[in-house]
């Protein structure tokens, strides 16, 4: 998970997010012939034990229903529409995000994957995530930089076990106390990398160079502004998060992006 000098990958946020419905494959689709370095996504479990790409607790603001993840049953939720109502889109599963993903072949693109917490079902989401990836075999990548997928939390316990259950999995403690976690929290639980928010960058810059000085890569959200991705990469950031994937990949590039 590092950079190189041609400055930050950059990862799709929920998808092409400024353009698309986040969480629909129509979002991550349109990310990927974009030209994105990595894939973001939010997992929940639903009642039944289902893996869905979900970023809210409830699903009001981003489907024609209403309720919580945790206490709807799969076939209730895939009942509902996840597109902007114009454009009608199917509840999403990390499943459908992986076969995306290792069916794109233009190039290797990473899937980063947020395990929420503190949800009903505690650290089953963990293991749940781990089985999906080892039945599509991406769960024990020969190294770390060649790994198709990365987990990410902003709960270290989370973190911590992923790295025991499979510790060749790049992982990132995200949170916006990252400006001491180069020999702090990540440390203990392992995490291959830190991911602090743009604000939190720009108020401790030094991340990037603490993380770096303890082997660790830096991941930051959400750049959606061209100065925070000029930032970023002048402070040497691995891998930027943006809702606009196009136009973050043409300010990297010194083009202007199309209207």
């Amino acid at each position: 998970m590092s950079g190189d000098r041609r400055g930050p990958f950059v990862v799709a946020h929920r998808g092409a997010s400024a353009e698309k419905k986040e969480h629909t494959l129509a979002a991550y689709d349109l990310a990927l012939r974009d030209g994105a370095d990595g894939l973001e996504c939010d997992v929940r479990l639903t009642r039944d034990g289902h893996i869905v790409c979900v970023h809210d607790r409830r699903i009001d603001r981003t489907s024609s229903g209403t309720g919580i993840v945790s206490e709807l049953d799969y076939d209730t939720l895939r009942g509902y529409d996840y597109g902007d109502g114009a454009e009608p889109a199917d509840l999403l599963t990390l499943s459908d995000l992986i076969q995306l993903v290792l069916d794109w072949t233009s190039k290797p693109t990473k899937l980063f994957i947020e395990t929420k917490h503190p949800v009903r079902y505690g650290s089953l989401i963990e293991s749940k995530v781990l089985a999906e990836l080892h039945r599509f075999g991406i769960g024990q990548p020969a190294s770390a930089d060649h790994s198709r997928a990365v987990i990410m939390s902003f709960a270290a316990t989370a973190v911590w076990r992923i790295r025991r259950a499979a510790p060749m999995l790049p992982t990132v403690l995200l949170g916006d106390s990252s400006h001491y976690l180069g020999g702090g929290a990540a440390t203990t639980v392992g995490a291959t990398a830190v991911g602090p928010s743009i604000k939190s960058l720009r108020e401790h810059p030094s991340i990037v160079d603490r993380a770096a000085a303890s082997g660790r890569a830096t991941y930051v959200w959400t750049v959606d502004d061209k100065a925070d991705v000029d930032l970023c990469r002048e402070l040497g950031v691995g891998w930027i998060a943006t809702n606009n994937p196009a136009r973050t990949r043409a300010w990297l590039a010194g083009a202007e992006p199309a209207e």
